[in-house]
């Protein structure tokens, strides 16, 4: 018994030093392509969406670990207010698309219409019947105006996504994921299904296509979604000039005293 539980640990250590090269490796290419888009002025979209606990966040927080927020950004929205309800529905979202050189990743977006509000009640049926129909004309606009839009879709399977629920409600780092949102969705799980095929109906296009992550094995599903986000959106690697660092010039300055500056306690 001693032996497999350390031929098993063995095993999750070479798993995880292969995860943390292979991810190393594609962030490096990752920030290339940050590049490749300022010099270019690229315009990118990527929408993630899912079912609760399906990694979107995960996915999302290694894509940016290495990157210039100043190029790549992340949108989360809220609860829109009581002004946004009353306004075009795309229009929340506009002001927060790319300019030249951008990327930005939309952690939840304009789909919320198609899924939450629908299966929650928060819109009306002629709200919901309105998106179907104008979503694939506001994406091909988007893409005419010369963004790159990419779509993906968490899929995480129900037991997955239990134990991951688990997880929350018991992990004191984690508790603050879990919603009273996601105790109305596991009892509404059908409607949301629905929801979700529906969605895909209307707005799985040609020009604007969904890409499934199978995510029930997150590791796997952040490498997969890094390396195919890296195989669509076209950019070469950018040779830097060779830089040689100046001495510092002190001369003409003096330091005042440290005893008259506050510092933080070394309890480290």
């Amino acid at each position: 018994m001693a032996k497999k539980k350390e031929k098993a640990k063995e095993v999750k250590k070479k798993l995880k030093k292969y995860y943390e090269k292979e991810l190393l490796d594609l962030q490096i290419e990752l920030v290339r392509m940050q590049e490749w888009v300022k010099k270019e002025g690229l315009k990118i979209v990527v929408i993630f969406e899912g079912r609760d606990a399906a990694g979107k966040g995960g996915v999302i927080k290694r894509i940016t670990q290495h990157l210039n927020p100043r190029v790549c950004r992340i949108v989360a929205l809220g609860v829109p207010t009581e002004k946004e309800k009353t306004q075009w529905y795309f229009q929340r979202y506009v002001p927060h698309l790319p300019a030249a050189g951008e990327i930005v990743l939309f952690d939840r977006s304009w789909y919320n219409r198609a899924g939450v509000e629908r299966v929650m009640g928060f819109c009306t049926e002629d709200q919901y019947q309105e998106f179907l129909r104008s979503c694939p004309e506001f994406e091909r606009m988007l893409i005419r105006s010369g963004i790159i839009l990419v779509k993906y879709w968490f899929s995480v399977s129900d037991e997955e996504q239990e134990k991951r629920f688990k997880e929350r409600v018991s992990n004191p780092l984690k508790r603050w994921k879990f919603s009273p949102m996601d105790l109305e969705a596991r009892e509404r799980w059908v409607n949301y299904s629905r929801a979700k095929d529906i969605m895909f109906a209307y707005t799985d296009t040609k020009q604007s296509p969904w890409y499934v992550v199978n995510a029930d094995d997150k590791k796997k599903a952040r490498l997969n979604c890094i390396n195919h986000l890296l195989s669509i959106i076209p950019y070469q690697k950018i040779n830097y000039d060779k830089i040689k660092l100046p001495p510092i010039n002190k001369e003409g300055y003096m330091r005042p005293p440290i005893s008259e500056q506050t510092f933080v306690p070394e309890k480290y």
